[in-house]
């Protein structure tokens, strides 16, 4: 091979690539436009065999170095600023992703919602009508700790707090996971969960109101209860969907309404989990805390429902495209 005839050959390239990546440094990928990308993956690939075919041959070490420079800096810009998009994209799917897949969504959540608090009132009336009843609901130790000691059981959460939290996340992670896996079954499962976690509650509400245990039972929920009922409810609407998708799929083929509203209730699943961490990490360390004043727990959890009924509504504005 002529060395000095490939290098002339060869070094327009170089000098190109070399170009596009000092604009793409200085300015950004948004400088760029697309055809231009496009010639930089093509560049730097070029540029790479150039690099292996210079390394041997009899070539001086300062154009292996150049080269070995250029091609450094292009699996930079390229690859590195293929994970800093992928960041991009996570960041905006939380920050106006989820809002908007919340929003469109809604009716499955709230009829999720609606099986919640069908048997959040189911049990609470027959909690108060059947004493009997609360045995078949709720655990007996604890139904024994607050009839017979007058206590609530949150205090046993107090010391363990690292364990107690990451035992929440992963039991909530769960019952949400199978709210939205329970689509599968046409939304049987689904319902039978929402259901049942309602009756769990209404019974739970019953015995600690016939006890003058309510107030600080219910302090006890709001704080980390305001993430963690609503992940659950939208995990209830995913679990919907999936089953829309089997029972009703309307104008799809049943493969293609499988595909359609599985990513939405996929894209609900990705929202969920940070809010049952958070949720997770407030029940273990705040919730039962002692030291916290019980109004003040109240406040917090309103609040936090608050900003997460902000959240949820927000809106992508042009300005923000």
């Amino acid at each position: 091979m002529n060395i000095q005839r490939w290098i002339a050959r060869r070094e327009s390239n170089w000098q190109r690539l070399d170009a596009l990546l000092r604009q793409l440094e200085r300015k950004g990928l948004k400088s760029l436009k697309s055809a231009e990308i496009r010639e930089l993956a093509s560049l730097y690939r070029s540029v790479a065999a150039d690099l292996a075919r210079a390394r041997t041959q009899q070539v001086s070490n300062v154009l292996v170095h150049n080269l070995q420079s250029l091609t450094t800096r292009g699996y930079s810009q390229i690859y590195q600023g293929s994970r800093r998009q992928e960041w991009q994209a996570v960041w905006d799917f939380y920050l106006w992703g989820f809002p908007a897949i919340v929003r469109t969504t809604f009716s499955y959540t709230l009829t999720a919602t609606a099986l919640f608090f069908l048997g959040l009132i189911v049990g609470w009336w027959y909690a108060w009508q059947d004493p009997t009843f609360l045995s078949l609901i709720v655990p007996e130790s604890l139904i024994s700790q607050v009839r017979d000691k007058g206590e609530l059981w949150m205090g046993s959460i107090v010391g363990v707090e690292p364990l107690a939290s990451s035992g929440i996340m992963i039991n909530n992670i769960k019952v949400s996971f199978g709210a939205v896996a329970g689509g599968i079954t046409a939304g049987a499962f689904t319902t039978y969960i929402m259901v049942f976690n309602g009756l769990l509650i209404g019974a739970i509400a019953t015995l600690v109101g016939q006890n003058n245990l309510a107030y600080p039972f219910w302090a006890f929920v709001f704080p980390h209860g305001a993430l963690e009922l609503p992940a659950i409810f939208f995990a209830g609407g995913a679990g919907l969907l999936i089953a829309k998708a089997i029972l009703f799929p309307g104008q799809y083929r049943r493969g293609d309404a499988l595909k359609f509203y599985g990513y939405q209730a996929v894209q609900l699943v990705f929202g969920i989990v940070p809010m049952l961490v958070i949720a997770g990490i407030i029940e273990g360390f705040f919730s039962p805390n002692p030291i916290i004043p019980d109004p003040f727990k109240y406040l917090f959890g309103l609040g936090l429902f608050i900003i997460l009924v902000i959240y949820c509504n927000r809106k992508r504005t042009s300005a923000n495209s």
